[in-house]
């Protein structure tokens, strides 16, 4: 699939459902707090060293501990996510620092690497990487 179909194929699908582009609710803002989400997931699988739900986190000392939700500034508005926490209380994000209320740049990211045709688990391992 090609760039242009994809993009294509989001915004057909997007405009058959009813949904904005952008603004509130918004395929754009959908899209990057879906991307966050994932790559907040990423960051914390990393930082315990396993898998949700994977048997080896049993009585390893640390583990998730549900999530809190935060409203972050991006590009393309407010958006509302969901960080991962650890009973530990040492998990430090890094896309979405502890404190930090707005996001620059992101959005473009997220775009582009879609419409590259990066599934949503290649953009959040991007986003982990960078």
């Amino acid at each position: 699939m090609t760039d242009e179909q994809l993009i294509s194929m989001l915004v057909t699908r997007a405009r058959s459902e009813g949904l904005q582009l952008t603004g509130e609710g918004g395929l754009l803002q959908q899209l990057t707090k879906r991307v966050l989400e994932s790559a907040l997931e990423g960051e914390i699988t990393d930082h315990l060293g396993y898998d949700r739900h994977d048997p080896a986190g049993k009585n390893s000392g640390n583990s998730r501990n549900g999530s809190r939700t935060k409203t972050v500034v991006t590009d393309v508005g407010t958006v509302e996510v969901r960080v991962p926490r650890d009973v530990a209380g040492t998990f430090e994000p890094q896309l979405v620092r502890k404190r930090q209320r707005r996001l620059s740049g992101v959005d473009e990211m997220v775009l582009s690497l879609s419409a590259k045709g990066l599934t949503h688990g290649e953009i959040s391992a991007h986003l982990a990487e960078v």
